[in-house]
Parts: C-alpha cells; sequence; structure tokens
C-alpha cells in the first residue's frame, strides 16, 4: 500500500514541497523555531504522510478520511506561506511559487476525495 501511495504523482509533489519547506525554514529567525517555522513543516509533511496513511487502511471510506486531512493540511499552509511572507521571513517569488504548488496539490486531492466517493 505505502508504495503505491509514492507512486501517485500528488504524494511525489507534497514530498518534494516538504523537503522544500524544511530547507527554506531552516533560514527562519531561530526565536520561531518552536513558531511558524514548526507549524510550516508540520502542514508540510502531514500532507504526504495522511497520503500514504489513508492509502494503508482496508476501507475506502477511511482513505478518503485521510485525503481529506491532507487537504485540510493544504490549506492551512496557504496561511501558514501568507504570514511567514508577510512577516517577511520568505520573499514574495517563494510565496507565490509555493502557494501556487499547494493550490495545485489541494485541487488534486479533491479530485481525489471525489474519486473516492464513487
Amino acid at each position: 500500500m505505502i508504495s503505491r501511495a509514492q507512486d501517485m504523482d500528488v504524494f511525489k509533489l507534497s514530498h518534494s514541497l516538504t523537503i522544500e519547506i524544511y530547507k527554506l525554514t531552516e533560514k527562519f529567525p531561530t526565536e520561531e523555531k518552536f513558531g511558524v517555522s514548526a507549524q510550516v513543516r508540520r502542514s508540510s509533511r502531514s500532507i504526504p504522510m495522511n497520503i500514504v496513511e489513508g492509502a494503508s487502511r482496508l476501507r475506502t471510506k477511511e482513505n478518503r478520511q485521510f485525503v481529506g486531512i491532507a487537504r485540510g493540511s493544504a490549506g492551512e499552509i496557504s496561511y501558514q506561506l501568507l504570514l511567514s511572507r508577510d512577516l517577511g521571513y520568505i520573499l514574495e517569488q517563494n510565496h507565490t511559487s509555493l502557494k501556487e504548488r499547494y493550490d495545485r496539490v489541494a485541487k488534486i486531492l479533491t479530485g481525489l476525495i471525489k474519486t473516492l466517493k464513487r
């Protein structure tokens, strides 16, 4: 099941974004280690983790629930990126690029949820 999830484009994209987020947040102020930095990282890794966990479940309903959680985390990170930009922790171009890619992840997850409802 895990390998099946890891073959999904949405998993690959969200995983690569998580790596990018970790590298980007290394540059955040030290006082944000347990603040914005930790929250952005948590939301970011929540997406691929929930995709894998959902795919590992035996029931479609459970899978759909975890994909929904991943979708929520994709939405959550949109605000965290905005906050990080407005606090001056990331540049506008980083914000725009990441937001566009997380919006794509959210769109794919929404489609996956619809597919799992059938």
